[in-house]
């Protein structure tokens, strides 16, 4: 599965070879001084009672409303191009646009296993494709890979998945994000709440093959609170579309 790309890259390697830190942040506000009062007289302990009910309720500070608006980890969602597919992993729905055809500036990470010639070569042709990941449910604490997304064509021959090239100058030229978080993203424990209403995006590129079907095979896995993975709450689905 290719996770969803992310700028905090470097700092999720040394996250995950240093192992997940359970972190307990308390919040509290100002401290309160406590007052000693002269006690009171009868008549003014009766006139207390008969105010109770008028006594001032201090409300307390009401909870950050985050429902639809970006997550504080996420970069701007872009939706440049066609959509091509619209498909549910649980509670997440994940729309897929063909963006944009380029020739490809570098060799593909792959090669060939019989030729050992690289799978991607350098002038080939390269179309972008872009996922926007929207939580429809409650909201949703995911790890530092977000979701796994494995786009191949149905006749793909190779068992090692679809290649890629890494260009951040191409993925801005397509509008799309390289990556689905900022640079400041990285926070230990690895927990990213996608709230109700929220979205996310990223692109990636493959081998341009007009007029041929594709799947997009999804999971998804929530983690808890020291960001540990959950794996029997691991959810998969799959699109389907058709490159134009």
């Amino acid at each position: 599965m290719r996770p969803a790309r992310t700028a905090a890259g470097l700092a999720v390697a040394t996250a995950l070879a240093l192992g997940p830190t359970a972190c307990t942040i308390t919040s509290a506000g100002p401290d309160r001084q406590a007052r000693t009062e002269p006690a009171a007289t009868a008549a003014e302990e009766g006139a207390d009672a008969a105010e109770v009910g008028d006594a001032e309720e201090v409300d307390a500070p009401a909870a950050e409303d985050t429902e639809g608006a970006l997550p504080d980890w996420a970069n701007p969602v872009t939706t440049p191009g066609e959509q091509i597919s619209t498909y549910a992993v649980g509670d997440l729905r994940v729309d897929v646009y063909q963006v944009g055809v380029v020739q490809a500036t570098r060799e593909g990470l792959l090669a060939d296993p019989d030729t050992h010639e690289p799978l991607i070569a350098v002038g080939d042709d390269l179309v972008f494709v872009n996922y926007v990941v929207t939580n429809t449910g409650a909201p949703l604490d995911l790890g530092f890979s977000l979701v796994s997304i494995d786009e191949r064509y149905v006749d793909w021959p190779y068992l090692g998945g679809m290649d890629t090239i890494l260009d951040d100058d191409l993925y801005a030229a397509q509008g799309v994000n390289a990556d689905a978080m900022h640079d400041q993203a990285y926070r230990d424990p690895g927990v990213f709440t996608l709230g109700t209403g929220q979205s996310f995006s990223f692109g990636t590129n493959f081998l341009y093959r007009p007029g041929t079907d594709i799947t997009f095979r999804t999971d998804v896995t929530p983690v808890d609170a020291r960001g540990d993975l959950l794996h029997d709450e691991r959810l998969e689905a799959e699109g389907t579309g058709t490159v134009s």
